[in-house]
């Protein structure tokens, strides 16, 4: 089975627009633009639109993984919970006979629209070029592999595959996280002592080999 691709929230973030609505929920990441497009106009998109780019987590119910309830004080009936309006597969507080309710499966329980993972906490990392002294800092994913993180940073060197990979020296294991191959994220020991973390970032050297992979 193929691996899912992590995201950070900054990577949700810039999928903003109506063209180009992501979000987040429950720790993964939807592309909500075939949804938008195929219901354009309709007023009950408002708040997914507000909401371009951002994580919706607490609309839904971790447990029931459907949106939150509440009992409503007028009818005392349980309803769904939704503080910025009712949206798109979200039945009307009433009955109603022009409500469309056969349009399926509702979108947040739609599996087309999920696209990847939500990082759980991400990291940033120095990546230095020792032939170039280049020096690149990523934010990456703290589950992403090593061989991950190099497709992250093949825009800022296409060969970056014919590269050794070290860190104080111990050549790495591309198949493994920062964390397998022995580099700690160091944030929480950074808060306890109450120092800015971003005093100090870990280091990545890239050591050229003679073969110049194309990728």
């Amino acid at each position: 089975m193929k691996r899912p691709r992590y995201f950070t929230p900054s990577e949700v973030s810039v999928h903003c627009t109506v063209e180009d609505l992501w979000v987040s929920y429950l720790g993964k990441v939807y592309n909500l633009t075939p949804l938008v497009q195929e219901h354009k106009g309709d007023i009950l998109l408002k708040p997914i639109i507000e909401c371009a780019g951002n994580d919706i987590s607490h609309w839904f119910d971790p447990k029931t993984k459907d949106i939150r309830t509440h009992i409503d004080p007028l009818s005392c009936c349980v309803k769904y919970f939704t503080p910025r309006g009712r949206f798109l597969h979200v039945p009307p507080p009433c009955p109603r006979t022009d409500w469309a309710n056969d349009f399926g499966r509702p979108w947040w329980r739609d599996s087309r629209y999920e696209v990847g993972l939500l990082s759980a906490k991400t990291r940033w990392i120095r990546i230095i070029n020792t032939l170039t002294s280049q020096e690149q800092s990523l934010e990456v994913c703290s589950e992403e592999t090593l061989d991950e993180i190099l497709q992250r940073y093949l825009r800022y060197n296409s060969h970056a595959a014919s590269y050794t990979w070290k860190h104080d020296g111990v050549i790495l294991d591309i198949s493994k996280t920062l964390e397998e191959n022995g580099i700690p994220d160091e944030d929480e020991e950074f808060y306890k002592c109450r120092m800015d973390c971003d005093l100090y970032t870990q280091s990545i050297c890239l050591y050229f080999n003679d073969d110049l992979t194309e990728l």
